[in-house]
């Protein structure tokens, strides 16, 4: 079948389009991903390991605002709709209050096993890796 010049612009036209599409979504995703740090389980605090835990059974949590929506306003973690990051506290010895250390869950929490670790209140990110 011979396609008409008009019917062949076209589809290269729509071709380009969606390449320079997907090459763009993986630069935005591998600069994202770039500027992650990567810690493993074995290397987070105990407070980490344990919370961690807690998420992957679904609680129960020692904090009320475990669980609630990471709005993830900085943009320091991949770009998602809002409601897809949760937060949970890992807790700081002799802190007063909930400190600054945190796990964000991607997805569904108990089984996404997309986990992201901070120690300084969302200002850096660590991907936890299995």
């Amino acid at each position: 079948m011979k396609l008409s010049m008009s019917a062949r612009q076209i589809f290269v036209h729509k071709f380009t389009i969606f390449l320079l599409t997907a090459f763009f979504s993986v630069s935005v995703f591998a600069k994202e991903s770039a500027q992650l740090g990567l810690i493993g389980i074995s290397s987070l605090p105990k407070e980490g390991q344990a919370t961690l835990l807690l998420i992957k059974q679904g609680g129960p949590f020692p904090y009320e605002k475990d669980g609630k929506v990471f709005g993830n306003y900085e943009v320091r973690l991949p770009k998602q709709q809002r409601g897809y990051y949760h937060e949970y506290t890992v807790k700081t010895p002799r802190a007063r209050n909930r400190g600054a250390r945190r796990i964000i869950a991607g997805g569904h929490a108990m089984t996404s096993g997309e986990y992201y670790y901070t120690d300084d209140h969302y200002e850096t990110f660590k991907r936890i890796q299995p």
